[in-house]
C-alpha cells in the first residue's frame, strides 16, 4: 500500500483514500509484500505449484542467521516439562524432523545473595546440584515466544540460559523459485499452460516457440533482478512480469526463454491461497473468523 515514504495523508490520492476508509471502518491493514514473496509456502511457492513445477527451491542463495540454539540448565525432574514447553512453542524443528534436542547431565553451582528465594538451597550458601543441559534449535522469529514458555515452565527464580546465533542455512525461504516440469515440453506448450493456469487472455514471451523447456524459474511481480540467479540454476525459462526491452534482448542472446505473465496475474493468486490458509488456522485454533476474498480488484493493464 505504501511503497515510498510519505510525509502526509490526504484523501485526494489513492493511498490516502484507502487508509482514511480503513480508519473510519475500524479496519487494521497488514501488508505482506516481499516477506510473503520470500516466505516458505508463500507467493512464489504457490506460483510455481500453479504452473506444475516440482522439486521447488528458492532462486536466492540460502539465507543464514534465521536460527538460534537455545541452551538451558534444568533440574532433572523438570527437564521433560521444559522440553515439552519449548517444543509446543515451535522449537526443535530441523527440516523434516521435529522434537529435536540434546541433553547431558552435569553439576551446576550457584549462591543466592541476600533477598533471593532459590528453588534449591539456602541464600548465602554455595550450592552444587545435578542439572540437565538441554539444547534445541529455534527460529529467530519465534525466540521471544519460546523463551517466554521456557521461563514459565522452569522452576528456578533466575534461569541460566543462552541463545546462540547459528550459521545454519535456511533453504526454504528467499525470492523466486526454481524447479522442474514433470516432462520436457516446448515453449509454446508451456506458454499455453501458463495462460490456462493463470487465466490469462494473452502473455508476452521471449524465445523460440519450439525451444524445449524443463527447468523453470518463477518470480511473482517484477522479477528480472533474479535473471542471473535463474541462469546459474540452469533454468530454461523464467516466468515473471514487467520485463524491459533490454532485459528481453539479453535473455534472447543467452538462450533463456522469458514469459511475462503480468504483475497482477502472478501475484493475484495469493488471495485464494492465503484465504485458504487463514480459514484452516481459524478452524484449528477456533478463532471463528470469517475470511472474505476481495474480488473487485482487476488488472489495470488490459490487452486491446
Amino acid at each position: 500500500l505504501i511503497f515510498r515514504p510519505i510525509k502526509h495523508l490526504s484523501p485526494t490520492d489513492m493511498t490516502g483514500r484507502v487508509l482514511f476508509q480503513a480508519i473510519k471502518q475500524d479496519i487494521a491493514v497488514v501488508s505482506a509484500h516481499t516477506n510473503l514473496d520470500r516466505a516458505a509456502d508463500g507467493l512464489n511457492d504457490w506460483l510455481a505449484q500453479r504452473l506444475g513445477i516440482t522439486n521447488i527451491v528458492p532462486l536466492e542463495r540460502p539465507q543464514k542467521g534465521h536460527f538460534y540454539k537455545l541452551v538451558v540448565y534444568v533440574p532433572p525432574e523438570y527437564a521433560m516439562e521444559v522440553r515439552d514447553a519449548v517444543f509446543a512453542a515451535g522449537a526443535g524443528h530441523i527440516d523434516a524432523y521435529d522434537h529435536c534436542s540434546f541433553s547431558s547431565r552435569g553439576t551446576g553451582t550457584f549462591r543466592g545473595n541476600q533477598g533471593t528465594q532459590p528453588f534449591i538451597g539456602t541464600p548465602g550458601e554455595l550450592e552444587a546440584t545435578e542439572e540437565v543441559r538441554l539444547e534445541t534449535i529455534l527460529p529467530v522469529s519465534l525466540s521471544n515466544k519460546i523463551v517466554s514458555r521456557m521461563l514459565k515452565a522452569h522452576p528456578y527464580e533466575e534461569v541460566a540460559y543462552d541463545l546462540i546465533p547459528l550459521e545454519k542455512e535456511r533453504h526454504d525461504v528467499g525470492l523466486g523459485r526454481v524447479g522442474q516440469l514433470e516432462q520436457t515440453i516446448s515453449l509454446q506448450q508451456f506458454a499455453e499452460q501458463v495462460k490456462v493456469n493463470l487465466q490469462l487472455p494473452a502473455l508476452k514471451l521471449v524465445g523460440d516457440l519450439q525451444q524445449q523447456i524443463n527447468r523453470v524459474a518463477v518470480c511473482g511481480g517484477t522479477g528480472m533482478s533474479l535473471f542471473s540467479a535463474a541462469v546459474s540454476h540452469g533454468a530454461d525459462c523464467l516466468v515473471t512480469a514487467d520485463i524491459k526491452f533490454h532485459e528481453a534482448q539479453r535473455a534472447r542472446a543467452e538462450g533463456v526463454a522469458l514469459i511475462d505473465a503480468g504483475h497482477f496475474a502472478t501475484e493475484q493468486i495469493m488471495v485464494a491461497e492465503l484465504s485458504q490458509r487463514l480459514r484452516k488456522v481459524s478452524t484449528e485454533q477456533q478463532f471463528h473468523l470469517e475470511v472474505i476474498e476481495m474480488t473487485a480488484e482487476s488488472d489495470p493493464l488490459v490487452v486491446f
